[in-house]
Formats: structure tokens, C-alpha cells, sequence
């Protein structure tokens, strides 16, 4: 398998291109999504200097970022980060990507909620740009005509260096893509998508189709199934011990994840490595992916995602966890 973007270096050196902006970043993305929910501000400050110790440069994080919580708004990982940001000094050494229109008290993607809620984040994350701002949801009923605008405005602004989509059908993207360049606006240049080695449909396909097609990047979410691919959960184990554990136990009745489990078990065997290093590898081995997002509650469980961007797998690997995951 080959990566659709000439420049991008070999698997596990260096940073990669977003889409062809002038974003480059490392080959995983740090997910943001536990800061200020099951790892506290001194825990996710913890994680976020191995992060960056370790050779990463990209968070990615969202307005509703913790709103389910109880006693939560929403804001708290943005806060913690931007915490983060001024304590360390290290601003500019970062690609900070945050989402809009999920948050429950600002749903939508109108033109003036885009605007409304960037400044929000702007706020919280106490920066004067964001790097990559996305639409975390598509709203139908709201016309390409009225969202690429006001995207744009941000991005003319100075606010946003570029703008990406989450959650985005494939047809739905071809119509911004196609409205963002006859109008000569600023374009989609990634998509943030649920895929995984036990959630393949979900990227691959007409969505993955028209991001290789047009050049953009893919930063798939949920890298991990919600931690099942890291092998912590088993069938028989003990219950889950983390606040989204139980989306991991969903799979344990599944025999083609069961199947990928014990996939990821002989190929992390073969090269003396966690299935969590090996399950981020295949992500990142596939076209059009530029870094998965996986978080990490405790430094304890960063080196194993960090690794996942500098393991190459050889040709039998990738089939037979092809094969497990089909």
C-alpha cells in the first residue's frame, strides 16, 4: 500500500502534509477528548509534555469536549489545553485542531453558530488562530452556499489556517469541495472519520474514494474501537475500568473483532510490540491516512501509540490483518 501525497516522508519519520496546506504534522494525532474528563489538568499536562517530547506536534480536540459529564458545559479539554499551551511557551510548535456544531448548546452549522462558536474556542483555547478548525457534524438541512462562506471568513480573518470535515458523507463533501473552488474559497483540505481495523466501512468506500481523489487527508477517530484494539479487553476479563471502556466491551461478542484481536496478537508477537502500536501501524499504512487520533489518559500509555508511527509493517502483516478485518 502507498500514500496518496508525494510529499509525504517515509512511514515513521518526520511530519506529513495536510491535504497540501501548509499544516505538517506528526503521524499520530493526540486525541484531547479524556483532558478534563478521566485524566485531570496534571494528568494531561503529564501526557501532553511526553507527547511532545516524544516527537508530536498534533492535538486534536472540540468545543463539546466534556459536555456529556455530569456538572460539565463543554470547553473543558480546550481549556486544559490551552492551559497547557501558556504554561510550556510552545504555541507555535503546535497544530491545534478543534471542532464546532456538536455542542449541545450551539448545534449547527449556520454561518453565524461557526462563528459564534470559533470565537468560543478561540477563547478557551486562549490562542489567536486555530490551526484546523472542522465542522464536527453535517447538518443537511444547511446549504454548502451558507457553511464554505462562512469557513472562509474565518480563514480570511486570520482566525483558522485551514478547515477540515468530520462525520462527512461522501457527497456531501464533493459538494463543498465543488462549491469551495468555483467560488475560490477556502476548502476542506481532511476529513476526520470513524475507521479502524473493526470499523472499515465507515471510511472505505465512496467517502475514501473522493478524499484520494481530491487530495485531502484522512485523520480517522476512534483509532482504537474505544480501546478494544489496544487488547486490554477480553473475553472473561475483568469489566472496563475507564469512562469508555464499555464501547470497548461491545466488541468482545463480535468474532470478526475477536479475529482481529488475535490478528493483532501474532503481528505485535513478530515485531516484540503492543497490539495498540500495531492496530495505529495499519491505520497509517493505509492511502490517504495521514495520522490516526488515539489519546492517552496516562504517560504510561503513550509509547505504544507513539510507536504506532514509527512501525513499518511488512506485506504479510498487512494481509493478514487484512484478512482478519474483512
Amino acid at each position: 500500500m502507498t500514500d496518496t501525497h508525494s510529499d509525504t516522508p517515509a512511514r515513521g519519520s518526520g511530519k506529513v502534509s495536510l491535504g497540501g496546506s501548509e499544516l505538517h504534522v506528526s503521524r499520530l494525532c493526540l486525541g484531547g477528548n479524556v483532558f478534563g474528563w478521566t485524566a485531570d489538568q496534571a494528568q494531561s499536562f503529564a501526557v501532553l509534555d511526553a507527547f511532545a517530547a516524544g516527537g508530536g506536534n498534533f492535538v486534536d480536540t472540540a468545543d463539546v469536549y466534556s459536555a456529556w459529564v455530569p456538572g460539565h458545559r463543554g470547553g473543558e479539554s480546550e481549556t486544559v489545553l490551552g492551559a497547557w499551551l501558556r504554561s510550556r511557551g510552545n504555541r507555535d510548535e503546535m497544530v491545534i485542531g478543534t471542532k464546532v456544531g456538536g455542542h449541545p448548546a450551539m448545534p449547527g452549522i449556520s454561518a453565524a453558530n461557526i462563528q459564534a462558536a470559533t470565537e468560543g474556542c478561540l477563547r478557551r483555547l486562549g490562542v489567536e488562530r486555530i490551526d484546523l478548525l472542522y465542522t464536527h457534524w453535517d447538518f443537511p438541512e444547511t446549504p454548502v452556499e451558507e457553511f464554505v462562506p462562512a469557513l472562509d471568513a474565518l480563514v480570511r480573518a486570520g482566525k483558522v489556517r485551514a478547515v477540515a470535515a468530520s462525520n462527512i458523507s461522501a457527497a456531501r463533501l464533493s459538494s463543498a469541495l465543488d462549491f469551495a473552488a468555483r467560488e475560490g474559497m477556502a476548502a476542506y483540505v481532511a476529513v476526520q472519520p470513524h475507521y479502524n481495523l473493526v470499523s472499515r466501512r465507515s471510511y472505505e468506500g465512496p467517502l475514501a474514494t473522493v478524499v484520494a481523489a481530491r487530495g485531502l487527508s484522512c485523520l480517522p477517530y476512534y483509532a482504537l474501537a474505544s480501546g478494544f484494539l489496544t487488547g486490554k479487553y477480553r473475553p472473561g476479563g475483568g469489566r472496563a475500568d475507564s469512562g469508555r471502556g464499555h464501547g470497548a466491551a461491545d466488541f468482545l461478542n463480535d468474532p470478526r473483532a475477536l479475529r482481529v484481536l488475535s490478528a493483532l496478537d501474532k503481528v505485535a508477537d513478530l515485531h516484540d510490540t503492543e497490539p495498540a502500536t500495531v492496530a495505529l501501524a495499519w491505520l497509517n499504512a493505509q492511502p490517504t491516512v495521514a495520522a490516526p487520533i488515539a489519546s492517552a489518559r496516562t504517560v504510561e500509555q503513550l509509547p505504544a501509540l507513539l510507536d504506532g508511527a514509527r512501525l513499518a509493517l511488512t506485506a504479510e502483516d498487512l494481509e493478514l490483518l487484512d484478512a482478519a478485518s474483512n
